[in-house]
């Protein structure tokens, strides 16, 4: 009985995914007929009604330009992100005294629980202005390099991807940090010590034996703290500019898949406007979906080639 209630939880959860997989894409329909799946996919212009258009108005839904801003900004989070976290967790595991760690993990457990309309009216109000002086200064160091001046452009203010990726790393800094901690503090200790006792000095121990044992743990939490970058909504519509553009510019503004949803949902345009936004959705949930699958594949080459090493 147990071994069935363990299959049914599990395939439950399997049929939750495909059925709002497919009400989802029943509901975005109209808008992908309208447009084109690659069409859909591909157009970089998101105009709800075309007033401008021959005859009468004919609106515009391309999703590029916010999928283009979705990975930008979830990759500049975790790039700033997971170094920190795995830091952190290194810390609290490895090196911290025991009177020390209780607190800073409670402080990483409550940063995780502030709502994210917290971190961005705190990015606007706060911390804009200072990041708005410090794009100007690096572009003013950077603007004449060849690549780096398309990279770190002209700043058109302190809403941007840069901000927006910035907010995120923070939001997700507790999330792969708890995870990361709890999955270094499964390495059993007899490996630890027994590097040590070869002549290994503490990093050596850290890269010999704590990161092997925890590699598929901190892709796991890294690939979670992904997906709430991907998925986050108010903290990036108020830090990332709203703009629909396709642009190098690190500091000039855009938007995200689900930074559009929540700005657009209250007044989405001429039919079909609201079937646009849900097909949005489905973009990210496809997107996601990939990106797990992606993860998965690299965690099990990497045991593979690790236990090829070992033996």
């Amino acid at each position: 009985m147990f071994r069935w209630l363990t299959l049914a939880a599990g395939l439950l959860v399997l049929a939750v995914l495909a059925l709002i997989l497919v009400f989802t894409v029943k509901e975005a329909w109209p808008a992908i007929q309208h447009e084109g799946v690659w069409g859909f996919l591909t157009g970089d212009r998101w105009v709800p009604n075309d007033p401008d258009g021959p005859g009468p108005a004919r609106p515009m839904y391309g999703a590029l330009a916010f999928i283009y801003g979705t990975v930008v900004t979830s990759l500049i989070a975790v790039i700033i992100a997971v170094p920190i976290s795995v830091g952190i967790a290194l810390f609290l595991t490895e090196f911290a005294p025991r009177r020390l760690r209780g607190p800073v993990i409670t402080v990483i457990d409550l940063l995780a629980a502030v709502p994210s309309v917290v971190f961005g009216l705190w990015a606007i109000l706060v911390l804009g202005p200072w990041l708005f002086d410090a794009y100007q200064a690096t572009h003013g160091l950077l603007g004449a390099v060849p690549v780096l001046g398309s990279i770190f452009g002209p700043p058109q203010g302190p809403r941007a991807f840069m901000t927006a990726g910035i907010i995120v790393a923070i939001m997700i800094i507790p999330i792969i940090t708890s995870i990361t901690r709890e999955v270094f503090a499964t390495v059993p200790n007899a490996d630890k010590q027994a590097a040590l006792a070869l002549g290994a000095t503490r990093w050596e121990m850290i890269r010999g034996a704590v990161f092997p044992h925890s590699f598929g743990g901190v892709v796991g939490a890294v690939m979670l703290g992904l997906g709430r970058a991907m998925g986050e909504t108010i903290a990036v519509s108020l830090t990332i500019g709203a703009a629909t553009q396709i642009t190098a510019n690190l500091f000039g503004s855009g938007n995200t898949l689900p930074a559009r949803i929540v700005q657009n949902w209250g007044d989405p345009g001429i039919p079909p406007g609201r079937s646009a936004l849900v097909g949005l959705g489905v973009v990210l949930f496809l997107i996601t979906i990939i990106v797990n699958y992606l993860a998965r594949l690299v965690v099990s080459r990497a045991e593979i080639r690790m236990k090829g090493a070992s033996a």
